[in-house]
C-alpha cells in the first residue's frame, strides 16, 4: 500500500512562521513535522510515499531528498504552478503516483500517535476514516460514527483526524482542478460506503504557532 502526505497548504494561520518556511518543515521536538510522519510510515512498512507540494514547495525535496535516509522512496506531486488544489484536488493530481489500489492519506499538519498501518477496505467501501474526540476548536465534530460506519449526520459526533484510507474510485470522474474532500465523503456516506474507527490516543491539529510551541515542548520533554 502507498501513502500520501498532504503538504501543499499555505499555512496562513501559522504566519509569520510560514512566510519563509513551508508548514510541514516547521520544527517540533528537534525535527520537521513531516519527518515524524515519514518515520512512522517507514516503521509501518510503507515504502512509497507521495508528498504534494505548493507554497515554497521546492524546499521540501531540497530538505527531504529521495527518502533513502528513511529507507523509503519519496515522490513529489508538484502543485506550485496551480497553487494548492484543496485536498481532493491534490489527491486527484497525485493518482498517477498512487496507482489503482487503495492508499493512505495523512494531513501534514497533524501530529498523532495513531499507528498508520496498511488497511484493507471492505469490498463495497470507498473510504475508511480515523475519527478523534472533538477538540475545543471543533466542538460540534465533523461526522457521526456508529457500529464502524461513518455518516454525515447523527450521534455521537467526532472530528475527522485528517487520516484516511481511500479507494481511487472515490475520485472517479472528477477533472483536474480544485476539489474539496468533504463533499465526496458525504456522498459516499449516503451510499453506505464509508467505514471508520474512533482513535482515543494523542492527536493534535498543529494549526497555530501556540499549538506548535506546545507540541515542541511536549516532544522535547519526552526526549
Amino acid at each position: 500500500m502507498k501513502a500520501m502526505i498532504l503538504a501543499a497548504g499555505h499555512g496562513t494561520r501559522m504566519r509569520p512562521l510560514t512566510d519563509h518556511t513551508p508548514k510541514p518543515l516547521l520544527m517540533a521536538g528537534g525535527k520537521p513535522l513531516i519527518v515524524w510522519h515519514i518515520e512512522k510510515l517507514a516503521r509501518a512498512g510503507f515504502r512509497d510515499i507521495v508528498i504534494n507540494i505548493a507554497w515554497l514547495g521546492w524546499k521540501l525535496p531540497e530538505t527531504l531528498g529521495d527518502g533513502s535516509h528513511w529507507n523509503v522512496t519519496l515522490h513529489y506531486s508538484d502543485e506550485q504552478q496551480e497553487g494548492a488544489l484543496e485536498t481532493a484536488g491534490g489527491i486527484i493530481k497525485a493518482l498517477p503516483l498512487l496507482g489503482d489500489t487503495p492508499f493512505l492519506v495523512v494531513n501534514g499538519d497533524v501530529w498523532c500517535d495513531y499507528a498508520c498501518l496498511p488497511y484493507t477496505l471492505a469490498e463495497q467501501d470507498l473510504a475508511h476514516l480515523i475519527l478523534v474526540n472533538n477538540p475545543t476548536h471543533n466542538p460540534q465534530g465533523d461526522f457521526a460514527l456508529n457500529n464502524g460506519r461513518v455518516a454525515s449526520t447523527g450521534e455521537p459526533r467526532y472530528t475527522f483526524s485528517g487520516i484516511g484510507y481511500y479507494h481511487p474510485a472515490l475520485f472517479a470522474g472528477l477533472a483536474a482542478g480544485k476539489h474539496p474532500l468533504a463533499p465526496l465523503l458525504r456522498t459516499a456516506m449516503t451510499a453506505g460506503q464509508v467505514s471508520g474507527e474512533h482513535f482515543t490516543g494523542d492527536w493534535r491539529d498543529i494549526g497555530t504557532p501556540a499549538r506548535l510551541t506546545e507540541l515542541d515542548q511536549d516532544l522535547t520533554a519526552c526526549g
